[in-house]
């Protein structure tokens, strides 16, 4: 089998070049025959990834966090060309919905255990998000967290050794002043209205760290919403305590939806990010494009992260 890794030496905290030799070595013992490339340039993930795809080959690692593997999804949507990660970024949350080794200061050389776990899994077929015209491979925000993304990046190498906390540092600031805006939603031709905080479009569980959208599934043709309504910083607070006990899904003041389409509008234009990414401003129309890419999925991967019953 023909592979490449795609390494975006900018992503995450740390340079792993000769981690990625390895990386090789572990892979043709899989059977394998993978070189590397070096992206140089904002966009190259994308550039490179779809040059893998007109080649045929069977696989592209990525090399990079999160946001390398939106870049990537994003070259590669349509193609036969099946989608893997090498874990080094910050957030890494994608390889963590995975449940694939991620570093950490105990263990930090784990590139070769994801591509082997990798390497011995399956490849499944997954829907994708489109926002304007860009794919997202986990989720699109609006609102809120969006604001925060606006103010976060992109970050340098020293900030993204401090992990998460500067993110939480920043929402804890910009909380204190937003106050929400009214929206009104279209959801597969039904309207919904109501002042919102955030409004969050997944195709995956988790969000950051966090199983938010536990009924997410990734291939079952849907995407799924989550409309956090409310006024001010108490509401945010609310929110987010009612998230880290696990009962939001049962909030009257969170809506959760599983949508093909949805339109949103704001009295007053505000940030959308797809993938940490911001992307523009509403009013904005996410769609799903269903089983629009492939991934190599290791073993241990959720089994509820998938539609059986569509296999």
């Amino acid at each position: 089998m023909r592979g490449r890794i795609i390494y975006n030496p900018a992503a995450g905290p740390r340079d792993v070049h000769r981690e990625l030799w390895q990386v090789r070595r572990e892979l043709r013992r899989h059977g394998w025959s993978v070189d590397v490339e070096t992206t140089r340039a904002a966009g190259d993930v994308t550039q490179l990834a779809r040059e893998a795809a007109a080649e045929g080959l069977d696989a592209v690692w990525i090399a990079g966090g999160d946001g390398s593997i939106s870049e990537a999804a994003n070259g590669l949507v349509g193609s036969g060309t099946a989608m893997a990660v090498l874990p080094v970024g910050t957030g890494n949350t994608w390889a963590k919905q995975l449940r694939l080794p991620t570093y950490t200061l105990t263990h930090p050389f784990r590139l070769r255990e994801a591509a082997a776990e990798q390497a011995r899994g399956e490849v499944r077929a997954v829907d994708v998000g489109r926002v304007n015209d860009r794919h997202f491979l986990l989720w699109a925000g609006i609102g809120f967290d969006a604001l925060v993304t606006s103010r976060m990046e992109p970050r340098r190498r020293p900030v993204k050794r401090l992990g998460a906390l500067p993110y939480v540092i920043a929402a804890a600031t910009l909380a204190r002043n937003f106050s929400g805006v009214r929206t009104r939603i279209l959801l597969d031709g039904r309207s919904m209205r109501g002042r919102t905080l955030l409004i969050l479009v997944s195709n995956v569980q988790m969000y950051a760290f966090l199983p938010v959208v536990r009924p997410a599934k990734m291939d079952d043709g849907f995407l799924d919403l989550l409309a956090f309504r409310g006024l001010g910083p108490i509401y945010i607070l609310q929110h987010a305590a009612k998230i880290f006990s696990g009962r939001h899904l049962q909030d009257p003041k969170i809506v959760h939806r599983k949508v093909r389409q949805a339109t949103v509008w704001t009295d007053e234009p505000v940030s959308v990010q797809a993938d940490g990414e911001i992307v523009g401003t509403t009013p904005v129309t996410i769609h799903v494009v269903p089983h629009a890419l492939h991934i190599l999925v290791p073993p241990q991967a959720p089994r509820s992260l998938f539609d059986e019953e569509g296999q």
